[in-house]
């Protein structure tokens, strides 16, 4: 269009300068200076060079039509040059390209589901001509867009609205690969997708809350029991150890003793007497009284 308008306005400027010359001319009057036609001539060569020159920037390349039909013809990135005012160059980007929709779709289990899905793609720089002349340059608007929410009401398909969040890598993946595949075919190259949120109706958020709260419960109520058994083998344990420790003390005990009584002597239990008497002597001696202590009889002394 500016191609048309660089070379369209001298070009009009051009014929009313001639028709006006031609008009003075029939009147009798003397025409225009033929100097004055270079302007419009020369705006006319400038647009040329102008149209003749075509600059494609980094991350792009050109497409080249002749008379609007696709020649084949790619430019890479850098100065070109074409027949002015014949060719046009359609200035495609190739580089990754971020698309972000919002998407609704059912789960397997009927449940509505809405998500918001990222897609990072680009043009495929060597296919670019066939892009151009198959679908033309809205590829996004018509291509890209409708595959993203047909690939994602595939893929949620394919779980229940649960799964959809246990399971949240495996939707991504699914989803990618459909996608791939699918604009694979139309040159257009999937780099990564990534689902942004899901969201679900308030009934089916209220059932999740209300299960997680019921295995909350249940799961406080298996450590309350895991508690009373380990308190109760611990008691049991406890018992057991002081039952072994009075059996331990017992048996030593009577080890003691039977040793005590193996070990000693009349004379000992006598010298024991003794060293515990308080020097105080029975109160009622004879009649059968069994003396304090015994004293060995002396012994009767030889006569001299």
């Amino acid at each position: 269009m500016l191609e048309v308008l660089s070379v369209g306005l001298p070009v009009l400027v051009l014929v009313a300068m001639w028709g006006t010359n031609a008009m003075l001319r029939a009147s009798g009057r003397p025409g225009m200076s033929r100097s004055l036609y270079a302007i419009p001539l020369g705006g006319i060569v400038l647009a040329a060079l102008a149209n003749a020159v075509v600059i494609v920037e980094a991350g792009h390349v050109g497409v080249v039509t002749r008379f609007g039909a696709v020649t084949g013809i790619r430019f890479e990135q850098g100065l070109h040059y074409k027949t002015p005012f014949i060719d046009g160059v359609w200035i495609a980007d190739v580089r990754t390209q971020k698309e972000q929709v919002d998407s609704s779709a059912a789960s397997r289990d009927l449940q509505e589901v809405k998500t918001t899905i990222a897609l990072n793609y680009r043009l495929d720089p060597d296919r670019a001509p066939a892009v151009y002349r198959e679908i033309g340059p809205f590829y996004k608007q018509r291509i890209v867009d409708p595959a993203i929410q047909e690939a994602f009401k595939f893929a949620t398909a394919q779980f229940n609205a649960e799964e959809l969040i246990t399971q949240r890598e495996r939707v991504k993946n699914l989803a990618r690969d459909f996608l791939k595949e699918r604009l694979g075919n139309f040159n257009v190259v999937v780099e990564e997708l990534n689902i942004v949120s899901f969201e679900f109706s308030r009934a089916f958020n209220d059932a999740i809350e209300a299960k997680q709260v019921a295995a909350q419960r249940v799961l406080e109520a298996q450590n309350v029991r895991e508690r009373a058994r380990v308190e109760a083998e611990t008691r049991v344990i406890a018992a057991q150890g002081e039952a072994n420790a009075v059996l331990v003390r017992a048996k030593a005990a009577s080890e003691a003793q039977q040793v005590q009584r193996a070990t000693l002597s009349d004379l000992y239990v006598q010298f024991l007497a003794v060293d515990k008497w308080d020097g105080k002597l029975p109160s009622v001696t004879g009649g059968g009284a069994v003396p304090f202590i015994s004293i060995p009889a002396a012994s009767p002394t030889p006569a001299r």
